[in-house]
């Protein structure tokens, strides 16, 4: 496994809905770990998102449709052509900035081409996490670690990826699946990964699109669900056709 770039360009994607009170403060506390751009895609928000990230020095893309995945897609796409790793966080300001370099580090070095940072491991301010987070976490990193034997605690969007790896990856998740997706396409594509303490802080302001309505929180974690399963037979189908 070769080594990137060192310094590498690092391309920030921050999907947003509604998140003005949080967002400048994300975006700067990202640019001061040395990333190369951050680029928020807005999901069409009613408040000041747009604005409070465009001032902050975020460049800011609209994606209309709704779906989580299809933020994300929006924002590779947006990313620069040269970029080396793309990092994943929210925009709520519950992801550590300070653990950037963390998550790139192993990267940068050769050891990974994937970086999970684990919300339920390291300092976990009361309350950031709620308890269908929580089980999502253990139900999904159970069921990585029985069909994959990946070591993954949690489901965080708080990630790291070299841009040529994730290109291979086939991604295709446009909703909540999104970020188990990856995580079980790095695991059976057996790419070096790696898993950091990052903790979790209390969201800045606003509230929570999943953890904080009862439905919405339903239907993601059906989402996840569904996502295993389908996802879990396709890579199977797959595997056995590469095998013949």
């Amino acid at each position: 496994m070769s080594e990137v770039r060192n310094p590498p360009v690092v391309s920030a994607i921050i999907p947003c809905l509604d998140e003005e009170t949080a967002i400048a403060g994300v975006v700067t506390a990202v640019l001061a770990q040395n990333v190369s751009e951050v680029i928020v895609v807005d999901g069409a928000s009613r408040d000041r998102t747009v604005e409070r990230a465009a001032s902050a020095g975020a460049r800011v893309i609209v994606e209309p449709r709704r779906g989580y995945g299809r933020a994300i897609q929006a924002g590779i796409a947006a990313a620069r052509g040269d970029t080396d790793i793309l990092l994943f966080l929210d925009g709520d300001g519950s992801d550590p900035a300070e653990c950037i370099s963390d998550l790139l580090s192993p990267i940068i070095k050769g050891q990974a081409v994937f970086v999970l940072g684990s919300r339920v491991r390291g300092a976990r301010e009361p309350g950031s996490l709620a308890l269908q987070q929580l089980l999502a976490a253990h139900v999904g990193g159970l069921l990585l670690r029985l069909v994959y034997g990946a070591n993954f605690t949690d489901l965080s969007p708080f990630r790291a990826i070299r841009r040529d790896a994730l290109e291979r990856l086939g991604m295709k998740e446009e909703t909540y699946g999104w970020n188990l997706e990856m995580l079980m396409r790095v695991a059976a594509a057996r790419l070096p990964a790696m898993e950091i303490a990052a903790g979790q802080r209390r969201r800045i302001g606003g509230v929570s699109k999943v953890s904080s309505n009862l439905m919405v929180g339903i239907r993601a974690a059906w989402s996840i669900a569904t996502t295993f399963i389908r996802l879990a037979f396709e890579l199977r189908r797959q595997q056995r056709l590469a095998e013949k």
